[in-house]
């Protein structure tokens, strides 16, 4: 396919001598909001889901990592729009989505993105999905292919053994847990119940996701498996094996940045993510 080749050609970047001050060391301001956004509630699944849209064109999902919020993904966005009906989603228990008495699960947020998906009468849309989005994005192609054309997954994992043990204890990644509560606070319809949301949500990364190579072999749907060279919670042979397992995935990995290079290095992270999903859909 050429737009993975030419994706791919990126990562030979990493070749460059690191910048004097260590960006992936950093964890950059959330981006501000994008003007133009419509923004509402879908009732899903016994929960209120936030979302909110922008522009007009071939659909993009844009899914944020765990603890997050859609906020995060405002360099995307102003990326996209020109060009892409964009599709920002706040996921179950996150930012200024409810949540219910129900376990978090992988397999119960990507049906809610399938029934928001519905309500907004989207038949089919790519996903970019950051992390636990990453995640969503691939059980997405492996449950409900129908309803996704391409998966940018950044940062994902497949099993558990794609995790650094310990993260939490990395400076940049308790920041952004610190920030990520701050967030909970300002922006949920629960605002002072972080602890019990966050517990709920370590209890699903202590068991999820735990996909078995069959699975992964089973996978029609393209996907660009990406990272920053320097993600402080998968190891980049898990990357490796995500690519290898999974039919015909790409491989980027992007260059003096982190767990959070969208923030960290936009530009690259924006090139790579534009290049795949507008890549000639005949290849």
């Amino acid at each position: 396919m050429r737009c993975r080749r030419s994706v791919l050609a990126l990562a030979l970047m990493l070749a460059m001598p690191c910048f004097a001050t260590e960006r992936w060391q950093t964890l950059p301001p959330t981006p501000p909001p994008v003007p133009g956004e419509t923004r509402g509630f879908a009732n899903v699944n016994g929960i209120h889901l936030f979302y909110a849209t922008i522009g007009t064109g071939k659909p993009v999902v844009l899914l944020h990592g765990g603890l997050a919020n859609s906020d995060y993904w405002g360099n995307q966005v102003r990326a996209l729009a020109p060009h892409h009906q964009v599709i920002l989603v706040d996921s179950r228990g996150h930012g200024r989505s409810s949540r219910s008495e129900a376990p978090f699960g992988y397999d119960l947020m990507t049906d809610d993105v399938v029934a928001l998906l519905d309500k907004l009468h989207i038949m089919r849309a790519d996903i970019v999905g950051w992390s636990d989005g990453g995640i969503i994005g691939i059980d997405m192609a492996l449950r409900h292919r129908d309803r996704v054309g391409r998966v940018f997954a950044f940062g994902a994992n497949t099993n558990l053994s794609g995790l650094i043990p310990n993260v939490e204890q990395n400076p940049n990644f308790a920041a952004f847990v610190k920030r990520a509560a701050a967030d909970y606070k300002r922006l949920s319809p629960t605002p002072t119940e972080f602890d019990a949301f966050n517990a709920q949500i370590g209890h699903m990364w202590d068991s999820q996701p735990n996909w078995t190579d069959a699975q992964l072999s089973r996978i029609t749907t393209p996907i660009l498996i990406a990272d920053g060279q320097h993600d402080e919670g998968i190891p980049l042979e898990h990357d490796i094996y995500m690519s290898r397992t999974i039919p015909n995935a790409g491989l980027l990995i992007l260059p003096n940045a982190s767990h959070f290079a969208f923030l960290q290095d936009p530009a690259l992270f924006n090139q790579a993510m534009l290049e795949f999903i507008d890549g000639n859909q005949n290849e």
